[in-house]
């Protein structure tokens, strides 16, 4: 029982009384005046509350390649807990926002239709949704709030003929009730208000009644014959909450086939049964403004697919984006007051451009292409959203599945280096933030400025879901899904891909799949390493006899040999088998060697010691040394084989351990890497056999 309270506690804390009142607050138009003087920005225009919703949320700025990019918070989507968030696309973002900061201060972008192009799965509709789940739940925020207004019957029997059978009729279009005074008046309202906001965030509330309004509005207006403070009597203001279900200031809009398209769906249609009522098809009371622009009116409308629109609705969108007015059936153009954009693929874009029958809507567009992600780290994000470990239960994905998946997918999209010194993956690593001899930040801008398509084409992150999730559903495996798994799932999936248009295509991406798995291979190869040299104790013992010996080379002295006690010469095979590891040559070795004694040196001055961790090549050059040391003693290569004796395998299962430790391997995937390692130092072995 105690426990079901607190259940219930949590409901009333969400869904209670405190939060149905705020959000269905109702006042006299007085009432709403007053809070308008406290908060002008009540009455913001659509793109204002689009473009302070997005900010509210924070920003971040970073550097890229010396330019300075702002990270919008809000694209983490955090009213989905991240369900939608957009992953390495913040300089899209980025323009997309100037775009609504320049609409929402009114510099011309709020005359145009904002238009994402971009390929199929590049998060065009994941960022529209974003923006109308944002706006739904600003709206019930304090500082998003919006009103809108009812005419209400105030006991008045004569008043059968603005009513009729009803006693409220609500403003169908969810309008501002500012606009229910003149304009003069609302002008002197709204400069009063403005004195209290910063220039950029004055309030500009234009346009005119919906016609309903307007009919019952100058109805009354006769009826009291002038009498204003008669006539507002019958107005109530209430809380606006926008919300796509409802259809309350969220609208979407996607085109069907071209025999079904019909224009009353964007702005309304006429009610026949209530032309008996009303007694003709021109009273705004017998016609339902319940097309896509009229409910989303003071938000936003999607268009999805926009550019398969029939001609006909073309032109209603030519006018709410350029004139912000629509035109109902039978009646006058009415104001609009919302944000439209729309979404389209390559295809599609290049027929609109092609079409000099689309001009008109060519130029009042405002195309943010919104490519594929072309960074590793932040394709991963994507897949890891979805299969991180927390998200998967009953299965282990081996380390480097995803990574290589994305590696894959992320390789697909970008255009070959024209620098014949730089292949594809190191491309790739350079624009992961890696760096490379030779290549500096410049270069990897110019490597960007240069590849004008990157991004736009390529395989698609839907794809790569798809295959992920068929290898976790797998019988292979045995409960962990391993990166060939992934990767034999998309080879055969590009057998039957509708997506790609030739043969050559296809070969291009079975051939990135094999290079995918040569650096797969590599990266084992080194984790197996690293594990099989982890003996701290060995790796500082092995330092010390080599830091032992360049010192002694460096002074020109001789080293202590430990176990003769004798005086020897200092071991050049050994340096120099350590030094190879990290492509030392012959020619540079005296310059490294001394350039190791005075980071010593300085350490001791500093009263510090020399610890080899903190030199990231030496300990990579002394764990391969190692490696080479230990790996015949391990025979690792027997693995391959059926009989391994008692002392390997013991051996074998510390490197195991080791995995499964400091990698994330499991003990499934953990034997199989080992063994894949094997086989790969038995093909060496043969090789160098023959």
């Amino acid at each position: 029982m105690a426990g079901d309270q607190a259940l219930w506690s949590i409901v009333k804390e969400e869904d209670g009384i405190k939060n149905f009142r705020e959000l269905n607050w109702t006042g006299s138009f007085e009432d709403y005046l007053e809070i308008f003087r406290k908060n002008p920005k009540v009455a913001r225009t659509a793109f204002q509350r689009l473009y302070d919703m997005i900010v509210a949320h924070g920003v971040e700025e970073y550097k890229e390649y010396k330019k300075t990019i702002v990270r919008y918070k809000f694209f983490d989507d955090p009213y989905g807990n991240g369900a939608d968030a957009v992953f390495g696309l913040d300089l899209y973002l980025m323009k997309l926002v100037s775009i609504f900061k320049a609409a929402a201060r009114r510099y011309g972008p709020e005359k145009r239709v904002v238009l994402l192009h971009g390929p199929v799965g590049s998060s065009k509709s994941t960022i529209v949704r974003m923006l109308k789940k944002g706006l739904e739940n600003y709206s019930r925020l304090p500082e998003g709030a919006l009103y809108t207004f009812e005419w209400v019957r105030k006991g008045n029997g004569a008043l059968s003929g603005v009513f009729g059978s009803v006693d409220r009729i609500a403003c169908p279009m969810h309008e501002e009730p500012l606009r229910l005074v003149s304009v003069k008046a609302r002008e002197r309202l709204v400069e009063v208000a403005n004195k209290s906001l910063a220039a950029e965030e004055r309030i500009n509330v234009d346009g005119d009644l919906c016609p309903l309004c307007r009919y019952i509005y100058n109805a009354l207006f006769r009826h009291y014959e002038g009498d204003v403070d008669q006539v507002f009597k019958h107005v109530e203001v209430k809380r606006l909450v926008l919300s796509e279900k409802d259809r309350i200031g969220i609208g979407t809009f996607q085109p069907k086939d071209e025999k079904n398209q019909d224009s009353t769906e964007l702005t309304g249609d006429i009610n026949y049964r209530r032309i008996a009522e009303y007694g003709s098809e021109s009273d705004p009371r017998a016609f339902n403004f319940d097309g896509e622009f009229n409910v989303a009116n003071r938000g936003i409308i999607e268009f999805i697919e926009v550019l398969k629109l029939d001609v006909a609705f073309l032109y209603d969108l030519l006018g709410a984006s350029q004139e912000h007015k629509v035109k109902p059936k039978k009646f006058p153009q009415t104001d609009i007051d919302e944000v439209i954009i729309g979404h389209t693929n390559e295809p599609e874009y290049r027929k609109l451009q092609s079409n000099e029958y689309m001009e008109a809507l060519r130029d009042r567009t405002v195309k943010i292409d919104i490519p594929y992600i072309t960074t590793l780290k932040n394709e991963q994000k994507i897949y890891l959203k979805d299969y991180s470990a927390d998200k998967i239960k009953g299965k282990h994905i081996a380390p480097h599945t995803v990574e290589i998946a994305a590696m894959w997918a992320v390789l697909t999209r970008m255009e070959e280096p024209k620098k014949a010194n730089l292949t594809l993956m190191q491309k790739l690593k350079l624009y992961n933030g890696k760096s490379l001899p030779g290549f500096t930040e410049d270069n990897v801008k110019e490597l960007r400025k240069e590849a004008k398509r990157e991004g736009m084409e390529g395989i698609s992150p839907r794809y790569v879901q798809d295959k992920i999730s068929n290898a976790l559903v797998s019988d292979v495996g045995g409960g962990c899904v391993n990166p060939f798994m992934v990767l034999n799932e998309l080879e055969s999936g590009l057998k039957h891909h509708s997506l790609i248009s030739s043969e050559d295509l296809r070969k291009r991406y079975v051939e990135l799949l094999t290079v995918v798995k040569e650096e797969y291979e590599d990266m084992v190869k080194n984790e197996v390493q690293r594990a099989i040299a982890a003996d701290e104790d060995a790796i500082s013992r092995l330092c010390a006899n080599y830091i032992d010996n360049i010192k002694a080379y460096t002074q020109k002295e001789k080293v202590r040999n430990k176990y003769t006690g004798q005086d020897e010469e200092p071991d050049e095979r050994l340096m120099r088998s350590i030094e190879e590891k990290i492509d030392i040559p012959e020619s540079r070795k005296d310059d490294f060697r001394r350039e190791i004694m005075n980071y010593i040196g300085a350490l001791a001055i500093e009263g510090k010691k020399f610890d080899y961790r903190t030199n990231e090549r030496l300990h990579k050059a002394l764990e391969l040394k190692l490696f080479e040391d230990q790996k015949d003693t391990i025979k690792l290569t027997s693995l391959v084989s059926s009989v391994v004796d008692k002392d390997t395998q013991e051996k074998i299962d510390v490197v195991k351990s080791r995995l499964v430790k400091n990698y994330d391997y499991c003990d499934i995937c953990a034997t199989d890497v080992l063994n894949y390692v094997a086989s790969i130092f038995a093909r060496g072995d043969i090789k160098e056999k023959q």
